[in-house]
Parts: structure tokens; C-alpha cells; sequence
């Protein structure tokens, strides 16, 4: 949630952006996807019921604006994308498990929510900003929480008694694969890009 909060601000940062628009786009970011995803499964959304998760993107969003220039320094930024590899693989296990706990669209549901929970603050935000969202880079970050959702769905399915097991394998392998593609930059191989035409 916070780094969420963090990375989000320091991506919009240099757009000249107040401190109003931070704290709106910090927000965001670190409840968006969670939000869709209770709304699509028509439960309670998740901060309604403990608010507690939007102080810690409000005050995760002003200590990123304010203290800019620290947070923006490199050794710092990256430790705060490992951070969010953590975030995000946590968001998106956690979110397949409860899909998968209220049987909703088995077997295609919790991985396409799994995801949305996972990406879909970070979408939302670069839309709002004008930013190209992640979905349109080379970057590998979409690719792993999806192929983690996938793994989680497919044991689970396998081995139902051993739920908390899997769980916290499919989150460490999330993360390793994320982890691997901020270290050695890995992006989507060639194979799957399209080709622009050229005029």
C-alpha cells in the first residue's frame, strides 16, 4: 500500500503536480484496483470497512511529495519497486484467494481479478495523469502477477487443503519473477510484441 502510494506520486511528480493531486493519485493508485475488484464482486469495498488503508496512502503520499527528493534518489526509487513487487504480489494472491473463496467466475475470475487488484490503481492513475499506462510498456509487470494468479488457481485447485502453502509459494514466486525483471531489466520478449506499421 505504501509503495504503491510512493511509486505513484513519484511518477507524476515531475508533471508539475500539486500537492491536492499527489494525495488524489496516491490514493488511487494503492486502493483503485481493490475497489474495482469488490465492486465487480458486489461485497463491501475493502476501505469502507477499515479506513485505516487510506490514511497509509494518505500519508504515504505526502511524505513521497514532500520528501521528493530523497525518495526520488535511485538507490532509493529501486528499493521502493522491489517494495511494490512485494505489494503487488501480495494484492494479487490475496485478491485470487478471496475470488476464489466466494466461487465467483471459476476458474477465470480470480485471475483476471487477481490482476485488476493487483495493476488496476496503477492504470487508473496513468490514465488520469497522461501517462502511457503499464500495459503499453516493455516492462515485465503485468506478466508475472498473471502467471502467479494462474499458478495459485491451478494448485489450489489440485491441492485445496493446502491453500495457505500455495498461497505464500505463489507469492514468493511473483515476487522472485518481478524481482528478476527490475534486476537484470527484462522486458516482453520480441515474440510477443506487435509491429508497428510504418508510414
Amino acid at each position: 500500500m505504501v509503495a504503491f502510494a510512493v511509486t505513484a506520486v513519484l511518477a507524476v511528480t515531475p508533471k508539475g503536480i500539486d500537492l491536492f493531486g499527489a494525495c488524489v493519485l496516491g490514493i488511487i493508485t494503492a486502493c483503485g484496483g481493490g475497489t474495482v475488484r469488490d465492486v465487480i464482486l458486489g461485497v463491501p469495498v475493502f476501505w469502507s470497512e477499515d479506513q485505516n488503508y487510506l490514511w497509509v496512502a494518505l500519508i504515504a503520499s505526502l511524505v513521497a511529495f514532500y520528501g521528493n527528493r530523497l525518495v526520488s534518489r535511485r538507490d532509493v526509487y529501486l528499493l521502493m519497486l522491489y517494495i511494490d513487487g512485494i505489494g503487488v504480489s501480495l494484492f494479487a494472491i490475496q485478491a485470487a484467494h478471496k475470488v476464489l473463496a466466494l466461487q465467483f467466475a471459476v476458474p477465470f475470475g480470480p485471475v483476471v481479478l487477481g490482476v485488476i487488484t493487483a495493476i488496476g490503481g496503477g492504470l487508473i492513475r496513468d490514465v488520469l495523469a497522461g501517462n502511457t499506462t503499464l500495459l503499453m510498456q516493455k516492462e515485465l509487470y503485468a506478466i508475472p502477477v498473471t502467471i502467479g494468479c494462474v499458478l495459485y488457481v491451478l494448485l489450489f485447485g489440485w491441492f485445496p487443503d493446502e491453500g495457505n502453502a500455495i498461497g505464500v509459494g505463489c507469492v514468493l514466486f511473483t515476487f522472485a519473477f518481478r524481482a528478476a525483471a527490475i534486476h537484470w531489466k527484462l522486458t516482453v520478449p520480441a515474440w510477443m510484441e506487435s509491429r508497428a506499421k510504418e508510414t
